[in-house]
C-alpha cells in the first residue's frame, strides 16, 4: 500500500583499546541551524527515551530509575581537545513524512530504497525520496508496551538479502532474522532469544561491524543489578554470528557478551578504524557517549558518569539529561552524529584517536530524534520521533530529514 506522506571491531578483537581521555579545554563548535523549539516539560527522574508514559523521556520512579544510594554521582567533564575540520550540516529537507513511532532506518546493502521500523504497530515500511510510504509486512509476535515493540533493524553486508529486527515479544526481547527481495519478507526465525523485556530499558540498537559480526544493546531491564552480571544479557552490548552463534574469540567464555555494566544503549556506530561507540541513557545526573572495549565493565548500577573509579571504564563524554537521552549514532567523515530524544537535538561529535571534541548541536527545532544513519550518497537520515506518546507531534509527524553534510575548513 503507498502512501504520501542515522573496541575495535577488526578480526584482532583481542586487542584492548586504552580508555578514551578528555583533554584540554576549547572553544564549543555551536552553530544552530534554525530557531530552537521549546522544551517540554520533563521529569527529571530519569535520562531515558521514554520517561513517564504521559509526557517524557524518562522511566518511572517505580521501574528502578532514581539513582541507588551507593551509585557514584557523575561529575562535570572537562573539555576535550578540538579536532579540525569538523562536518556542518548544510542543509535540512524534509523528504518522508506520515510515519507512526518509527524507530529505526536500515538501507538495503546492495542498493534501493531503506526500511523504517515502526514500533508500537510492529510494522515495517519502505520509503523512498520522493516520500512514497509502502508498508512491506509486520514482524510476527511483537508486543509494544512503553519502550518495547519493533525496534532496531539491520541488514547484513556479507548477505545483503538477511534482515535483522530486534523486537519485544511478550517476557523477552529478541533477535529474528528473515529475508528480504525488495518487496515482500521471507519467513522470520529467531536468531537471539532470553533477553529479559520490561516496558522500560530494553536497549534495541543492531550493528554489524567490519568482523562481520552482529553487535545487540540490550537494556537492564528495569533491574540495576542485572548489568554487573556478565552471564546475563541484560545491561550489555552482545557479539553473535549472523546466525546467533557466539564466536570463538568473545572476551568470556560460551558468553555472546561483548561488554556489560550498561544501562540502556540505543546507539551503535563503527567508525574507520573498527572501533565501536555506544550512546548510553543515563538516570536523573548524565548521560553518555562510551567507547566500547571488549570484556569491560561500565559502571553501571555502581556509578554513573565519569566517576573515575578504577574498576570501570568511564565514559569519553557526558551530557545533562535534558540536553541529550541519546538514541541512534552514526559516523562519518571523523565525526559522530547522536540523535537525542529529550534534548531534541542532534549532536555532532568530532573524534580523533581516542579523544573527542567539544560536541555542536543542531537541528534543534524538529522535536525528539530517534535515529541518524548515513545515506550511500554520504547524506545524513535522521528520524524524528514525535508521535510516540512522549512528543509533540506536528502536522507531518513522523518524519525523515535528510542532511546534506560540507566539511568545514581546519581550524
Amino acid at each position: 500500500m503507498n502512501t504520501s506522506s542515522r573496541l575495535r571491531a577488526t578480526p584482532l578483537l583481542a586487542a584492548r583499546l586504552t580508555t578514551a581521555r578528555l583533554l584540554a579545554t576549547t572553544a564549543a563548535l555551536t552553530l544552530a541551524l534554525a530557531a530552537c523549539s521549546d522544551t517540554d516539560e520533563e521529569d527529571t527522574s530519569s535520562g531515558d527515551d521514554d520517561a513517564t508514559p504521559t509526557e517524557t523521556d524518562e522511566t518511572p520512579d517505580d521501574t528502578g530509575d532514581e539513582t541507588p544510594e551507593d551509585t557514584q554521582k557523575a561529575t562535570p567533564s572537562p573539555p576535550p581537545t578540538p579536532v579540525p575540520g569538523p562536518l556542518e550540516p548544510d542543509e535540512v529537507d524534509d523528504i518522508v513524512t506520515g510515519l507512526d513511532a518509527p524507530w529505526s532506518i536500515a538501507f538495503p546493502p546492495d542498493g534501493g530504497d531503506p526500511l523504517v521500523s515502526q514500533r508500537d504497530e510492529g510494522t515495517i515500511v519502505q520509503v523512498s525520496e520522493d516520500g512514497d510510504v509502502t508498508e512491506i509486512g509486520d514482524v510476527p509476535g511483537v508486543e509494544g508496551t512503553e519502550e518495547g515493540g519493533l525496534l532496531g533493524i539491520a541488514f547484513d553486508p556479507d548477505a545483503p538479502e538477511n534482515l535483522y529486527a530486534y523486537a519485544t515479544m511478550g517476557a523477552e526481547n529478541r533477535v529474528v532474522r528473515t529475508t528480504f527481495d525488495g518487496e515482500e519478507f521471507g519467513e522470520f526465525e529467531t536468531v537471539v532469544d532470553g533477553i529479559s523485556a520490561h516496558p522500560f530499558h530494553n536497549g534495541g540498537r543492531l550493528a554489524f561491524g567490519p568482523d562481520g559480526m552482529l553487535y545487540v544493546s540490550t537494556g537492564d531491564a528495569g533491574e540495576g543489578p542485572r548489568a554487573q552480571d556478565p552471564d546475563t544479557p541484560e545491561g550489555a552490548i552482545l557479539r553473535v554470528t549472523p546466525e546467533g552463534d557466539v564466536p570463538e574469540d568473545n572476551p568470556f567464555d560460551d558468553s555472546p557478551v561483548y561488554s556489560y555494566g550498561h544501562r540502556n544503549v540505543q546507539g551503535l556506530a563503527f567508525d574507520e578504524e573498527g572501533r565501536l561507540w555506544a550512546s548510553e541513557f543515563g538516570p536523573d545526573t548524565v548521560d553518555e557517549l562510551n567507547l566500547i572495549e571488549p570484556g569491560e565493565n561500565y559502571g553501571w548500577p555502581e556509578v554513573d558518569g565519569i566517576a573515575g573509579d578504577e574498576r570501570f571504564v568511564d565514559p569519553v563524554y557526558e551530557w545533562p539529561v535534558e540536553e541529550a537521552s541519546p538514541s541512534g549514532l552514526a559516523y562519518f567523515g571523523e565525526t559522530l552524529f547522536m540523535a537525542s530524544l529529550r534534548g531534541e537535538r542532534l549532536w555532532q561529535i568530532p573524534v580523533s584517536d581516542e579523544d573527542v571534541a567539544e560536541p555542536a548541536q543542531y537541528i534543534d527545532d524538529r522535536g525528539r530524534l530517534r535515529d541518524a544513519v548515513i545515506a550511500p550518497d554520504g547524506t545524513l537520515w535522521v528520524l524524528t520521533n514525535n508521535t510516540d506518546g512522549r512528543g509533540d507531534p506536528r502536522d507531518g509527524d513522523d518524519r525523515i530529514l535528510r542532511v546534506t553534510l560540507e566539511q568545514s575548513a581546519p581550524e
